[in-house]
């Protein structure tokens, strides 16, 4: 393997947890550093109630404000139809939808079960989307551990992306740690079946977080496992609203650092991936949870390239 494709969640999965509002401004700023380090795609907000996710409320201005990104697809979470119909009208095709994979977590998430969100995604693609033009990712939340529920089934992940496929192939669906508890064989298991089973109609993407402290180490496992994109977000911000205890996501430093020492290309400058990360921690109320922001940045950079 020579390169994987890192995918940045900050802008969305990192800043949502954040109580303090961060302005319009700052959040522009921060994904045009993000993008200027060399990312291809990236979460840059979602469609959401304010009433649910209080810190994506202006992203109406946010969008307008960016403009065009060039040679960047820009993905925003959307809820349900609604959101679609919004971030459709500004011209994004490019969406996110979580679906848990465990009723507790569906309910407090988005206030009904599994197979409610599954219904909807039905509606949306063949009601909102007949002609095709949208490109969907699925966020499959809980994939390995419901803070609610405990360990969960592999059989029941695979049974629902069975059932999605069948309502539209050639969907992106996440395999997502969302409490950060997954053990890398878990890890590498589910990625293996998921890509045995589907891989001819689906592509997938591991999302983790780090509250355990094996966020990289199930990357690596799910490199091994056939997967070649992983999301990251920048300072290692993030988090789960409705997970209690879960850390921030997988610092994308640390990931870009890693696969630069071991020869992997990402297409990711670190020293102006570190540039970004610094906005992004001098947000008030964030917490950053980057190693590599921890070391001296000549040392950091110095055995990045030395590799």
């Amino acid at each position: 393997m020579d390169r994987i494709e890192l995918v940045e969640v900050g802008p969305r999965d990192g800043l949502q947890n954040i109580k303090q509002y961060v302005p319009t401004e700052t959040k522009i700023r921060l994904i045009r550093a993000l993008a200027a380090a060399g990312f291809k795609r990236m979460e840059i907000g979602s469609f959401v109630s304010p009433k649910a996710i209080p810190q994506m409320r202006d992203m109406d201005e946010v969008v307008q404000g960016l403009g065009p990104l060039d040679g960047v697809t820009g993905m925003v979470l959307v809820p349900n139809s609604k959101g679609a119909r919004r971030a459709a009208s500004h011209g994004i095709m490019d969406l996110e939808m979580v679906i848990s994979m465990t009723d507790g977590h569906n309910n407090s998430n988005v206030g009904r079960p599994t197979a409610d969100s599954i219904a909807d995604l039905d509606y949306l693609l063949n009601e909102v989307d007949p002609e095709r033009k949208l490109t969907l990712r699925i966020g499959l939340a809980t994939s390995f551990h419901c803070p609610f529920e405990g360990l969960t089934p592999e059989r029941v992940v695979l049974g629902n992306i069975e059932k999605m496929l069948k309502i539209r192939p050639g969907l992106e669906f996440a395999l997502s740690d969302t409490t950060g508890m997954a053990l890398p064989v878990k890890v590498k298991s589910l990625a293996e079946q998921a890509l045995a089973q589907f891989g001819s109609d689906a592509t997938f993407i591991f999302h983790g977080h780090d509250t355990s402290g094996f966020g990289v180490a199930n990357i690596l496992a799910g490199m091994e496992a056939g997967l070649r994109s992983f999301d990251v977000s920048v300072a290692g911000l993030g988090g789960c609203p409705y997970a209690p205890g879960a850390s921030g996501n997988i610092p994308s430093e640390d990931v870009v650092y890693l696969m630069d020492r071991m020869g992997i290309e990402t297409g990711i400058d670190l020293e102006k991936l570190l540039e970004a990360s610094d906005i992004a921690a001098a947000i008030p109320g964030a917490l950053e949870a980057s190693h590599v922001r921890k070391m001296p940045r000549e040392t950091a950079l110095g055995l990045a390239r030395a590799a």
